[in-house]
């Protein structure tokens, strides 16, 4: 058995569910970021690693020092890649949060919509009973006036 709520619950629940979207979007977005800058890190310091190896490889290297600095670089370009991994799968969540906070927002678009649409059924129907009420009063007022005619 399905319980409906009041309308005022459900755009009630809507934001709360609407920030709850927002607050992991800027979560998601700060993981993607810091991910990002990691990953920028290494590709600046593995940059910074070969320009010295090529600066000392001119001067003369020894090859058991040549060996060191390629090893290096060798477990360097494996965090690298790594760290791509790991860009990519905040990218990839990041994308998802921001569509389910899209959704979040639709949604509660809708549910303004509805209750916008229920305030002015509302107000059309004061409105009537207003201009019925009226209709009535002078409906009385003029058939008392006919009733008892002042002479």
């Amino acid at each position: 058995m399905t319980r409906k709520l009041p309308l005022g619950m459900l755009i009630d629940l809507a934001h709360t569910q609407t920030d709850d979207a927002a607050r992991r979007l800027g979560a998601l977005q700060n993981a993607h970021l810091n991910a990002s800058q990691k990953l920028e890190l290494l590709l600046q310091y593995r940059q910074d690693y070969h320009d010295q190896l090529d600066a000392l490889m001119r001067d003369g290297l020894p090859s058991s020092q040549w060996r060191n600095y390629r090893n290096f670089l060798g477990t360097l370009d494996g965090a690298i890649e790594q760290q791509r991994a790991i860009a990519a799968q905040t990218e990839t969540r990041l994308d998802t949060g921001r569509t389910d906070w899209q959704q979040q927002k639709r949604r509660l678009s809708s549910f303004d919509t509805l209750a916008e649409r229920v305030r002015m059924q509302e107000m059309m129907a004061e409105a009537k009973r207003e201009q019925r009420d009226s209709d009535e009063r002078a409906a009385r007022k003029f058939f008392d006036r006919a009733s008892h005619p002042t002479l």
